[in-house]
């Protein structure tokens, strides 16, 4: 009698402990399913991205999705906050979540010889001859002065118009000195250089109608004017006044 009872204990002490371990089963599968259900937002790509894009216009082809966590990686965006004034490191598909680690400042990311164009910047080119462009010894980075020079019948006029203009690009420039393996320095093969220059300037709107302009109805003289050159003392050149 005795043995019925305990084996009748027994049992009936296993069923509750096989009850317990059914609802704690039933109830981590609950919660593992809340969290699948849990989302985050994250942008993703509602159209290509090409590589260099500012992050300001990143905006325009993205869309705030709520996306599972469990399908959301780490370092994906949900705002262009966190990565503001940059640009995208690499192209971005349609479709693609957008991570922090997709941009990076601009000059990290521009080619050697490209300076990046400030925001709210147009950029212009012109050809120039040589000696117009400092014998074509001129680089990316440079900011230079603008002489622009006009003729109208007898009216001939010369004016250093735009200071410290930003170059953003050089193409066709003399070739630079070469160096040795100790370290120093060889002057070019070609000493003097003769060849037409592209450069290409950052101005603001006003200014690349000045540019234009010049380059359509008269001709451009470039001074090398880094940050330290005095811009007053300036007027307009004429016939009239050039030995005064």
């Amino acid at each position: 009698m005795r043995r019925r009872i305990i084996a009748a204990g027994a049992a009936v002490l296993l069923a509750l402990v096989g009850a317990v371990l059914l609802l704690s089963y039933v109830s981590g599968a609950d919660s593992r399913a809340a969290a699948g259900l849990q989302t985050t937002p994250v942008l993703v790509a509602t159209a290509a991205i090409p590589q260099g894009t500012p992050a300001a216009k990143v905006r325009d082809l993205t869309v705030l999705k709520s996306l599972p966590r469990t399908a959301v990686p780490t370092g994906t965006l949900s705002s262009l906050a966190q990565v503001s004034g940059q640009v995208t490191t690499a192209d971005v598909q349609p479709g693609e979540q957008l991570f922090a680690s997709n941009f990076a400042d601009p000059k990290s990311v521009l080619a050697p010889g490209q300076v990046a164009v400030p925001n709210g910047m147009q950029q212009v080119s012109v050809v120039l001859e040589a000696q117009r462009v400092l014998g074509g010894h001129l680089s990316a980075g440079s900011t230079v002065g603008l002489f622009i020079s006009l003729k109208n019948g007898q009216i001939q006029e010369t004016h250093l118009t735009l200071h410290k203009v930003l170059v953003t690009a050089v193409q066709g420039a003399a070739p630079a000195a070469s160096s040795k393996t100790d370290g120093s320095s060889t002057a070019p093969s070609q000493p003097v250089f003769t060849g037409n220059v592209m450069v290409t300037f950052a101005l603001s709107a006003s200014d690349a109608e000045k540019v234009v302009f010049a380059a359509e109805y008269g001709t451009i003289w470039l001074s090398l004017e880094p940050a330290s050159a005095k811009e007053g003392g300036t007027r307009i050149v004429t016939p009239g006044n050039v030995y005064k």
